[in-house]
């Protein structure tokens, strides 16, 4: 089964069913072998940035994520110390602390990154 993480802004189209979504994840989101994995990183971001009001949601990140992800079938991961000391061996490409603590659990998990940040492929992640 192929794990896939999704990064934050990817998980946002998904779960607000966005146009700007790629053709190429709504056709794997239809696809049953998949385990898509939401991550805590993206929780914390989506919360930073909805309370400074550079994001609008139809309702406050702790209702509308919480409801859209356990709906959206999801798996949730969490922040895990692997992910963190993984930090050190990353090349400083990306400067957002978030990208980086998601490309540092793919690489300790081996999963695949959904994503359309060019700046993360240019780590050793596989890119959907």
């Amino acid at each position: 089964m192929r794990q896939i993480l999704v990064d934050t802004q990817i998980a946002l189209w998904i779960l607000l069913e966005a146009i700007e979504l790629p053709k190429r994840y709504v056709e794997l989101t239809k696809q049953s072998d998949i385990r898509w994995i939401f991550h805590q990183v993206s929780l914390w971001e989506v919360q930073i940035k909805y309370d400074i009001g550079k994001l609008t949601l139809p309702s406050a990140p702790h209702t509308f994520l919480l409801d859209a992800v356990s709906a959206s079938g999801f798996d949730r991961e969490l922040i895990q110390d692997e992910g963190i000391f993984m930090l050190n061996k990353l090349p400083p490409i990306h400067r957002d602390p978030f990208d980086r603590l998601l490309i540092a659990h793919a690489l300790v998990h081996g999963w695949e990154i959904a994503t359309t940040d060019g700046q993360i492929a240019r780590y050793p992640v596989r890119i959907i």
